[in-house]
């Protein structure tokens, strides 16, 4: 069974910085192109980043260009984002998912980042 649990969301003020984590289980993680996606209160899922299976391409959302960073450790089945400059607008559950942009599937349940003075 895949199971995919972020953790590391929170209040932050407006320019801090937060590092996301995503325990992957039950599937080969090492194979599989990884990704984030959030969704902002009363909006859809909006794709984040992504990462191909052995961390050398990422790809970022124009909105997070230049302030958030993807990467993995193959090892320790997990996937990051490091998350810099944060602003009000980046408020939202922050999901892991298994696949890329336009295939991902299986999420975790989330994790709440809120950005606020």
């Amino acid at each position: 069974e895949v199971q995919l649990v972020e953790s590391g969301g929170g209040l932050v003020q407006p320019g801090g910085s937060l590092r996301l984590s995503c325990a992957a289980s039950g599937f080969p993680f090492g194979s599989y192109v990884m990704t984030w996606v959030r969704q902002a209160p009363g909006e859809g899922l909006e794709w984040v980043s992504s990462i191909g299976n052995k961390g050398r391409s990422t790809t970022y959302a124009d909105s997070v260009k230049g302030r958030f960073t993807i990467s993995r450790d193959n090892a320790k089945r997990t996937l990051y984002l490091q998350m810099n400059g944060l602003k009000p607008e980046d408020t939202a559950v922050y999901y892991c998912a298994k696949g890329g942009k336009f295939s991902y599937g299986n999420r975790g349940q989330g994790t709440q980042v809120t950005i606020s003075s």
